[in-house]
């Protein structure tokens, strides 16, 4: 008695699909009767009209999606063609790009090795005044990293030997076309005063000055 006592509820939902497709799935003679007088059901009728509205809004939006698609910029945005050149004339010299054309508006100043985190190393500090310990705590409730350490690192540190690949820094460019000119954006919300003006060193120190157009700071609704 306790088996069935458990699988009552599964057999009564059984019986219950089963009359279900008896009654919507297998023609009733009166259906049937109706069918080959050519008749239907009114509510099969509204039913048959409200699927062909469906369909007609999902081919619409099929539709829409599809056209466009070609409109939709994926990726970066792409420079518009260039004029052509005049028959044998040419609006820019020949050649490549020299290290001295690419030269960055500022050049970084001596470095001196010993100096908190020169060339990329950690910054260390052995010990702590009780004013130091507050000021790095301040910082890292603040800010979420040491700013301490940021304030006493140089604006212009270089971060040591070029990590890029050979194939990277022995790139050539081609003085025609012309490199593009560019701008730099940068973004921030109650950032660290020292790390905001080393990325902006940063970009004077390595951007090439023929290119770099100009140097944009954003202020995100900072409350500072």
């Amino acid at each position: 008695m306790r088996f069935f006592r458990r699988r009552s509820g599964p057999l009564k939902a059984a019986l219950a699909g089963a009359a279900f497709l008896l009654l919507f799935l297998f023609p009733l003679p009166r259906d049937a009767a109706r069918r080959a007088r050519g008749e239907q059901e009114p509510w099969l009728r509204n039913i048959a009209q409200g699927k062909a509205q469906v369909l007609d809004l999902m081919l619409g939006a099929v539709h829409n999606l599809r056209d466009s698609m070609p409109k939709l910029q994926i990726g970066a945005p792409q420079p518009p063609p260039r004029a052509p050149l005049p028959p044998g004339g040419r609006s820019c010299p020949p050649g490549v790009y020299t290290a001295a054309e690419l030269r960055p508006l500022l050049e970084r100043p001596p470095q001196d090795p010993a100096s908190p985190g020169a060339d990329g190393k950690a910054f260390k500090k052995e010990r702590w005044s009780p004013e130091e310990s507050r000021e790095k705590e301040k910082g890292y409730e603040k800010h979420c990293f040491n700013a301490f350490a940021s304030d006493r690192i140089s604006l212009h540190r270089a971060l040591g030997p070029d990590s890029r690949p050979p194939e990277c820094i022995d790139q050539k460019f081609k003085r025609c076309p012309p490199l593009p000119s560019t701008s730099v954006v940068i973004v921030f919300h109650n950032e660290a005063w020292s790390t905001l003006l080393r990325t902006v060193y940063s970009v004077l120190h390595s951007a090439p000055a023929s290119l770099l157009r100009e140097v944009i700071l954003v202020d995100d609704a900072s409350t500072d």
